[in-house]
């Protein structure tokens, strides 16, 4: 099978963005001549700078005028006449796109509004059992018609994990460029952790006075380890809150804001741990392959969106409440108005991943 172009769809959060990465991977493996675009949303366009295997970015500006961009980037992906479009997302405008692409094949999930006129339909299965796919899973069975299942004994991957048998050869993957790694070099020096407090969602994100605890504990016991907090520029109050309550302000600086995605990966790569909730940080280790703790507070790994570092690990509260999870994404405050899922984590579950 020829496929000289291919368009790989993904317009959700920046997270979703990174898990649809071994898509890429796959793709370019098999179709090593192939030329790979991908859309995604504005904002999220440099987790794929100097990517070596896409050939073309187009974003979709949602901020402005959302509805007149879409129709123009629904005629721009017509007019390029791809083989192939991969959707990844599950919503209507997406799916208008895929479905007006006439390529092909339009692929997606059945979920989509507009999967009656793609020519291939795929189950997403999101459940809390032990057995639920991983949305790396779900999102690789898209392809499966256009990319034979191998078991990848002869296969090699630079990064790789070993969270999912099978996932080996097509990892979550990004690539920060040696101008990445060199901005960050600087805070290389020492042992170091680095802290992702914030998360889009109230109930997905460890309360402020939590984390003070934490990285309180943790400051007075290592005196020589330096606590690197990081997030967007919005989020740079939050951890100013949690340096000034610790009082570590000699043991810590808050870079909040002040790294692009792939050069906080870069960064992330190095530390000795990263803690972060579950959100969009988790995503960027895992495609760097950096060790990295998780905090589930209101959801569950079992939903298919955990880490996949080769050193990763689950924290959550031991006597989980009967009411988590209580939503797949989280809420903006605690249905039950108790935050146990939260406050039921103790610190020193964070303590013994230093």
């Amino acid at each position: 099978m020829a496929l000289r172009n291919i368009l790989i769809i993904q317009t959700a959060s920046l997270g979703d963005v990174i898990l649809s990465t071994p898509l890429i991977e796959k793709l370019h493996y098999y179709y090593p001549e192939s030329q790979i675009d991908f859309l995604l949303k504005k904002g999220y366009e440099s987790i794929f700078q100097q990517h070596p295997y896409i050939n073309r970015i187009i974003t979709w500006d949602k901020s402005h005028r959302k509805f007149r961009h879409l129709k123009y980037l629904a005629k721009l992906v017509r007019n390029r006449r791809y083989d192939a479009v991969i959707n990844v997302q599950r919503f209507a405008s997406s799916g208008l796109i895929t479905a007006y692409s006439g390529a092909k094949h339009r692929i997606g999930f059945s979920k989509n509004p507009f999967s009656i006129f793609f020519t291939k339909r795929v189950r997403h299965k999101i459940g809390k059992g032990i057995d639920n796919p991983h949305e790396v899973e779900r999102n690789l069975a898209l392809i499966s018609s256009l990319a034979d299942s191998i078991d990848g004994s002869n296969l090699s991957a630079d990064s790789t994990s070993g969270k999912i048998p099978g996932l080996k050869p097509f990892p979550v993957k990004l690539y920060p460029t040696n101008h990445n790694f060199a901005k960050v070099s600087q805070y290389k020096t020492r042992k170091y952790i680095i802290i992702a407090p914030a998360s889009l969602w109230f109930t997905k994100q460890y309360p402020e006075d939590k984390w003070v605890a934490f990285v309180k504990e943790a400051a007075s016991s290592e005196p020589d380890l330096t606590i690197y907090f990081l997030g967007a520029t919005d989020e740079r109050a939050l951890c100013d809150r949690i340096i000034q309550a610790a009082n570590i302000q000699h043991q810590s600086i808050n870079l909040a804001g002040k790294f692009s995605f792939l050069e906080s990966a870069a960064l992330m790569r190095d530390a000795a741990m990263n803690f972060v909730n579950d959100s969009a940080p988790m995503h960027l280790a895992s495609a760097i392959n950096a060790p990295v703790t998780v905090i589930y507070c209101s959801t569950v790994p079992e939903f298919g969106f955990g880490p996949l570092s080769d050193k990763s690990y689950i924290v959550q509260s031991h006597g989980k409440p009967d009411c988590k999870p209580c939503g797949l994404h989280g809420f903006k405050k605690c249905p039950k108005k108790h935050f146990d899922c939260a406050y039921l984590i103790k610190e020193q579950q964070l303590l013994e991943r230093l």
